[in-house]
């Protein structure tokens, strides 16, 4: 009897937990002027034009990836205003971010979005990590003193709500798993707001406890 009890009240307390995370965490489309995509719309066309081989250097993330051919990722990734600058305009009246605000993107790659932070909202406090060392190597001039090779596995090099905004656009859902999970957990633990971009994680979004803000995006 008192183990049925227990169960009971750990449902309820589940149940109550799920309508918590949900009255704070929002799918909101953020990424609603970021220009639509020439390429074929069939995902599932798309993903089997690509070889084993293909995706593999893909993964890498590395010079093949960002300027490389086509097969293997952007077939070449510079600036262009018109990609980011409409995104951190409605990410700023969203967050409400001033120059006393702190913005760290997840996955910054070259810098582009941080670029238009500073460039929109002057005066605001940039950070910016990314697993390619190649991404690294080559951000955008203004914005290398802001950026670093690193995980979102592990951002101990952040202090706890550090930021007002996190923000990791087509990022977490290149990971495993437990990786996804460990991903999510840090990015809530260094943000005050966050926002992701991802597949469809709404369950996994329970698991961990994530109550940012999400899109499904696919660029």
């Amino acid at each position: 009897m008192v183990k049925c009890k227990w169960i009971v009240e750990r449902e309820y307390l589940n149940y109550f937990k799920g309508i918590f995370i949900y009255l704070f965490m929002s799918e909101i489309n953020l990424m609603a002027r970021y220009p639509k995509s020439n390429r074929n719309k069939d995902l599932s066309q798309r993903i089997s034009e690509k070889t084993k081989t293909n995706r593999k250097i893909a993964r890498m993330f590395e010079k093949e990836f960002f300027d490389g051919d086509r097969k293997y990722g952007y077939g070449g990734y510079s600036y262009n205003s018109k990609y980011f600058t409409g995104v951190v305009e409605d990410m700023r009246d969203y967050y409400g971010l001033t120059s006393e605000s702190k913005v760290l993107d997840i996955g910054c790659a070259k810098g582009f979005m941080l670029f238009d932070f500073k460039k929109i909202i002057p005066g605001i406090t940039i950070r910016g990590i990314d697993i390619s060392n190649y991404a690294i190597e080559n951000a955008i001039p203004e914005i290398k003193e802001y950026v670093n090779v690193g995980n979102v596995k592990n951002l101990s090099e952040f202090k706890d709500k550090e930021y007002d905004l996190v923000t990791a656009i087509t990022t977490v859902h290149n990971l495993n798993l437990e990786d996804c999970k460990q991903a999510l957990r840090e990015i809530e633990r260094v943000g005050k707001n966050a926002f992701i971009t991802v597949d469809a994680w709404k369950a996994l979004f329970d698991e961990v406890s994530y109550t940012g803000d999400y899109y499904w995006f696919t660029p």
